[in-house]
C-alpha cells in the first residue's frame, strides 16, 4: 500500500524519535544535512558517482592537505600520456601495479588527488587502508564426518586435490596437523607480501585458521581435526607480526592467486580478516578483487567481523566488514556451540557481526547511497575453537590463558580462539569438499548449496544468521547430484540434477533438522525447490546471485532470464522458527529499510558501518580494535559458554579419519 507524504514523515519522525530515545548522542540525516547544504547547486551532480573515496577526503582534509597519502588506484583503461606524466612527478610515488587487476597503490601529497582523479582512465580512488585478523569437534558438529565416504569412486572425502589459499599472518609449517597424511607437508606455497621477509607465523592468527580450514587430525587422537583434511594450503602472509596489513599487500595476493590459481588449483581463498566496510562494494579494491577471482572459478569465504555487540552488550546491526560486503564472497558469522557436538541447542555469537552491508557511495551533491545487503550468507562454529598453535607467537604471551595446553611438543600443540575469524576456514574447508566431491560446480552453485542446506537457528533473523549454520552433510549431497555438463550456453530452467532432488533434511550428532531451502540474493530472499531443480542463469560466472532480482517501486520482481518460474522472492526477513528460511515470524519488510540509515524496526539503529563496537567512530578506514575479538581476550571476551572440551595429545600419530 502507497504511503503519502505525511504518513512517511510521520514513520521518519517516529523511528528517528525512538533511535534518539535508546541512543546517546545526535544521529543526522544524510540526505536531508545534503539537501540543506545543496540550494542553488547543479542538479546534474545527482547520482554521480564522486570518484575519490569519503574516507579519503577525510585524509585529504587532515593539515589542509599537506601530508602525503596512500591510496589505491582504480583504473578502467589503459593510463594516458597525461596520467603518465603526473604519476612520475608531483610527488607521486607508485608502490606497487596490479597489472591482472588493472590498479595502482601510490603514495602522493593529498593537494593531488582530486588532479589524479580527474583523469576519465581513473574509476575510483580509495585510502590504502589497514586490514586486520578477526579473531566441539567441529568436523563432526559440522557434518564433515558424516561425509568422509562420499568421495568420487567411494574414495575418502577430504579435500585431496584441491588447494586453498589462505590470505592471513602466515603459518607454522612445520605443526603436524598441515602434514600429509603420510609424509611431508601440505604447504605447497609461502609468499609474504609484508615486507617482513618471513612466511611463519609470529602473530598466531594464520596458523590456528589454517588447523580450521584443513587440519589433518594426527593430534590428540583426531579431536582437533579440520574440515578438509587432504587439501594442499597455500600461505600467502598479508598480515604482519602485530597482525595488520593493508588494502595493498592483500591485492597483492589476490593477484598472485589470479595468477597461479590454475598451477596450484587453487580454488577456494580464505580472508579470516578484513577492514570497516566504508565505501560500497561496487568501489572498494578488495571487493572488486574478490569479484575477479569469483568470476574466474574460485569461491572466496571472508569472515564478518565480530562487532555484533556494542559496550554494553546489546545487538547491533550494519556491521559487516569489507571484503565480506561483497556480494559474490561467501560472508561468514560465528556460532557459538555451546562446547558440544549436538547441533540443537546451537546459537549465533553475541559478537559475530550483523548486516546489513551499510557501505556507500557518495554522489557528487554528497548525498550517501547504502548498499543494503543482506549478510552474512552462512555461518559455522566460531567460539572458543581449539586449532593448531605456532611457537611463542604474540596472541599466546599476550594472553597465556588462549594455550589450550594439549601437548609440550611446540609442533603438536594448540590454543583456543573465538570470532569470525574461526567460522570462516570452516565454510572454506567446506567449499574444498564440495569441489573434490564435483569439481564442476561454480562458485554460485557452491553459495547455493551451503545455503540451501543450511539448519536455521530459532530465534535469530537473516541478518544474524544468514541462511543458518553450514551443513556439510546436506551441501555435499545436493553438489554430487548437480549436473557437470553445465556451460554458459545452458538454458535457464532446464534440469539442474542428475537424480531426484535429496530429502531436505540432515542428521548430525542424532540430532534431526530441515534444511533452510532458500538462498540470499542481495536485499532479499528466494526459496522454492526450482532453486536445485532447474538451473538458475546466476549460478554461472560472471554473475551474482542477486543480479536475477529486480525491484520497481518496492515491488521484487524476477527478470525472467536469470531466475526461472518456481523461484518466489521474498518482501520481508524473517526470524526463523527453526524450520525454513521463510518460517517464523517477521523481522523487518525490505520497504522499511531506509538509506538514511534509520532501521525502524524493534528500535534498532544502524550506524554509516564505521562505528566499532568500543564506540571509536573511524574516518579513516583503520581498524582501531576487534583483531581477535575484543583486544585478544578470546576466552573471556567470547559467549559465556564452554571451550570445546580438551583432550591432551598422547604424541602418537592419529591416521584414521
Amino acid at each position: 500500500m502507497k504511503r503519502n507524504k505525511t504518513s512517511i514523515a510521520v514513520t521518519w519522525l517516529t523511528g528517528l524519535a525512538l533511535v534518539l530515545s535508546l541512543c546517546a548522542g545526535i544521529i543526522q540525516d544524510d540526505r536531508a544535512k545534503a539537501g540543506s547544504q545543496q540550494q542553488g547547486q547543479s542538479q546534474s551532480a545527482k547520482g554521480r558517482k564522486d570518484r575519490v573515496a569519503s574516507d579519503l577526503r577525510d585524509e585529504m582534509r587532515k593539515n589542509a592537505g599537506r601530508d602525503d597519502v596512500k591510496v589505491i588506484v582504480q583504473l578502467n583503461g589503459a593510463i594516458s600520456r597525461p596520467l603518465k606524466e603526473l604519476l612520475k612527478g608531483n610527488g607521486v610515488k607508485v608502490k606497487r601495479s596490479f597489472t591482472s587487476l588493472n590498479t595502482l597503490a601510490v603514495e602522493l601529497p593529498a593537494s593531488v588527488v582530486d588532479s589524479l582523479a580527474s583523469f576519465p582512465e581513473v574509476e575510483f580512488a580509495s585510502v590504502d587502508s589497514e586490514v586486520r585478523s578477526f579473531g566441539g569437534h567441529v568436523s563432526r558438529t559440522t557434518g564433515a564426518d558424516n561425509v568422509r565416504s562420499m568421495g568420487p569412486g567411494g574414495s575418502t572425502l577430504s579435500g585431496a586435490g584441491i588447494a586453498i589459499a589462505i590470505l592471513d599472518s602466515g603459518v607454522f609449517v612445520n605443526h603436524d596437523s598441515l602434514d600429509k597424511t603420510q609424509t611431508g607437508s601440505r604447504v605447497i606455497v609461502s609468499q609474504d607480501f609484508t615486507g617482513e621477509g618471513r612466511t611463519d607465523d609470529p602473530f598466531g592468527h594464520g596458523t590456528h585458521v589454517a588447523g580450521a580450514a584443513l587440519g589433518n587430525g594426527r593430534i590428540a587422537n583426531g579431536k582437533y581435526m579440520g574440515i578438509a583434511p587432504d587439501a594442499n594450503l597455500i600461505n600467502l602472509r598479508v598480515l604482519n607480526s602485530q597482525g595488520t596489513g593493508n588494502v595493498s599487500s592483500v591485492m597483492a595476493a589476490l593477484e598472485w592467486v589470479l595468477t597461479n590459481r590454475s598451477i596450484y588449483n587453487i580454488r577456494v581463498v580464505n580472508m579470516s580478516l578484513g577492514m570497516p566496510a566504508v565505501n560500497s562494494y561496487q568501489t572498494d579494491p578488495l571487493c572488486m578483487a574478490a569479484r575477479r577471482l569469483v568470476d574466474a572459478g574460485i569461491v572466496v569465504v571472508a569472515a564478518a567481523g565480530n562487532n555484533g555487540k556494542n559496550t554494553l552488550g546489546n545487538k547491533i546491526y550494519g556491521h559487516i566488514h569489507s571484503p565480506g560486503n561483497e556480494p559474490s564472497v561467501i560472508t561468514v558469522g560465528a556460532v557459538d556451540t555451546k562446547g558440544s557436538d549436538n547441533r540443537s541447542d546451537d546459537s549465533i555469537a553475541t559478537y559475530s557481526s550483523r548486516g546489513p552491508t551499510r557501505s556507500f557511495w557518495t554522489d557528487l551533491n554528497g548525498v550517501k547511497h547504502y548498499d543494503n545487503v543482506i549478510k552474512p550468507e552462512i555461518s559455522a562454529p566460531g567460539n572458543k575453537i581449539v586449532f593448531a598453535q605456532s611457537p611463542t607467537n604474540l596472541l599466546v604471551t599476550q594472553n597465556p590463558a588462549l594455550d589450550a595446553n594439549v601437548s609440550l611438543n611446540p609442533e603438536r600443540e594448540e590454543m583456543i580462539l573465538s570470532g569470525t575469524s574461526m567460522a570462516t576456514p570452516m565454510v572454506a574447508g567446506a567449499a574444498a569438499l564440495l569441489f573434490q566431491a564435483n569439481p564442476k560446480l561454480t562458485p554460485n552453485m557452491v553459495k547455493m548449496a551451503l545455503m540451501y542446506s543450511a539448519q536455521q537457528l530459532p530465534g535469530f533473523n537473516m541478518l544474524e544468521q544468514g541462511a543458518g549454520e553450514l551443513n556439510i552433510d546436506g551441501a555435499v549431497r545436493l553438489a554430487k547430484l548437480v549436473r557437470t555438463d553445465h556451460n554458459p550456453l545452458t538454458l535457464l530452467g532446464v534440469s539442474l540434477l542428475t537424480a531426484a532432488p535429496p530429502t531436505p533434511q540432515s542428521t548430525i550428532t542424532n540430532y534431526t533438522f530441515p534444511w533452510s531451502q532458500g538462498i540470499i540474493v542481495g536485499r532479499t530472499h528466494a526459496r522454492g525447490i526450482s532453486l536445485i531443480t532447474q538451473y538458475q542463469r546466476v549460478y554461472g560466472l560472471g554473475v551474482l546471485l542477486s543480479d536475477g532480482v529486480l525491484l520497481s517501486n518496492g515491488v521484487l520482481l524476477s527478470d525472467g532470464v536469470l531466475l526461472s518460474d518456481g523461484v518466489l522472492l521474498s518482501d520481508s526477513i524473517p526470524i526463523s522458527n527453526g524450520t525454513t528460511m521463510y518460517g517464523g515470524g517477521l523481522f523487518l519488510a525490505t520497504g522499511v529499510l531506509l538509506s538514511d540509515g534509520v532501521l525502524l524496526s524493534d528500535g534498532v539503529l544502524l550506524s554509516d558501518g564505521v562505528l566499532l563496537s568500543d564506540g571509536v567512530l573511524l574516518s579513516d578506514g583503520v581498524l582501531l580494535s576487534d583483531a581477535v575479538l575484543q583486544a585478544f581476550t578470546a576466552l573471556n571476551g567470547g559467549d559465556p559458554s564452554a571451550a570445546m572440551l580438551i583432550d591432551p595429545d598422547t604424541g602418537i600419530d592419529c591416521l584414521v579419519y
